[in-house]
């Protein structure tokens, strides 16, 4: 049964101390809904573009960029990684309750390699494999897994997802373990890296950390590549703990640059996010009713239901109000 082996260092447990800080600190701001969608927007973009970039994906981040915000049909292989990558980063916010299985880790692979390599595409290998550097008259192995048989390996997967599910480990270490010990089982011909940063970004999602709306990893990985593989293989015999300090450093950086972006934008826009005199009126209103609708803006103001809409629109957008129900009986609350 899978183990995993790390010690709690005194750089780890500052390290998860800082990073609930940081992530406390995120979950304060009340961040406009217009800033909100641009740092998400932001934030799937930047990752699917250092994600695919690490292995080698030669498409420039204005390229990715360009590719992804246009909604462009892909034309060619390193187009449809991206593609592939960025829909399917979008989609793990539908998928966070589903459990971490065997079938789950297949479906995000064949997604993946969808219409890039349709021959292994949610195939377990059953092949021997090397993780190494081509040099002109040799191939350096860095990493030689520990199983070749598809068996061995779906038996293996299924082991650290019973760990995952059983363990009661802060989450956070839980990512990294989880992060490192795929990397090392090394399940698939191609494809590994992506999906095990695919599978990470779901684990914290699963457990309450909204990676894509405030932060991402893969921009962390990418600064340095070298050092993200050496501190991964570091693990390979079996002590995680060095890897699980930049891991953690990881995690803590990226949520120090996300407070930054959320802090600068909210500067840039504090003269946008201003409610407006008759914003400000709607505002009122809302104060002194528990729940508002547009019918309550139209009664109080003496305006048409079209002007009592934008207004409870706006002051949503704003994050002055919250927008709750289903279209037609919706009505809004202030935060």
């Amino acid at each position: 049964m899978f183990t995993p082996n790390f010690t709690l260092t005194s750089k780890l447990l500052t390290n998860l101390t800082e990073i609930e800080r940081f992530y406390g600190q995120l979950e304060g701001i009340r961040i406009p809904k217009q800033l909100e969608l641009n740092l998400e927007r932001t934030n799937l973009i930047e990752s699917s573009y250092a994600s695919n970039s690490i292995e080698g994906n030669p498409l420039s981040v204005g390229e990715v960029t360009n590719l992804l915000l246009n909604d462009r049909v892909p034309t060619n292989r390193s187009e449809k990684e991206v593609v592939n990558y960025f829909t399917i980063l979008k989609s793990l916010e539908v998928i966070k309750n589903e459990a971490l299985n065997l079938n789950l880790i297949l479906d995000i692979h064949r997604r993946l390699l969808d219409g890039v390599n349709d021959e292994i595409k949610g195939q377990i290998r059953n092949v021997p494999i090397i993780v190494g550097k081509r040099q002109p008259d040799q191939i350096i192995v860095k990493h030689n897994p520990p199983f070749h048989n598809k068996k061995q390996i779906e038996e293996a997967l299924d082991e650290l997802s019973y760990w995952i599910k059983s363990t009661d480990t802060s989450p956070i270490l839980k990512a990294g373990i989880f992060h490192h010990q795929f990397v090392f089982l090394h399940p698939f011909e191609d494809g590994n890296g992506r999906v095990c940063r695919l599978l990470t970004a779901l684990m914290l999602l699963s457990n309450g950390y909204q990676i894509n709306k405030y932060f991402v990893l893969d921009d962390y990985y990418d600064v340095d590549r070298s050092l993200y593989s050496d501190s991964l293989h570091t693990a390979d015999e079996g002590n995680k703990t060095s890897w699980l300090e930049y891991f953690t450093d990881g995690v803590k950086y990226s949520l120090q640059s996300a407070l930054g972006r959320v802090q600068d934008g909210i500067s840039k826009l504090s003269l946008d996010i201003r409610p407006s005199p008759r914003e400000q009126e709607a505002l009122e209103i809302a104060r002194r009713y528990k729940e508002i609708t547009s019918a309550d803006i139209v009664k109080e103001l003496k305006i048409t239901r079209q002007q009592a809409f934008n207004l409870l629109k706006s002051l949503s957008e704003k994050g002055f109000l919250d927008k709750k129900g289903s279209t037609k009986s919706s009505f809004y609350i202030l935060k």
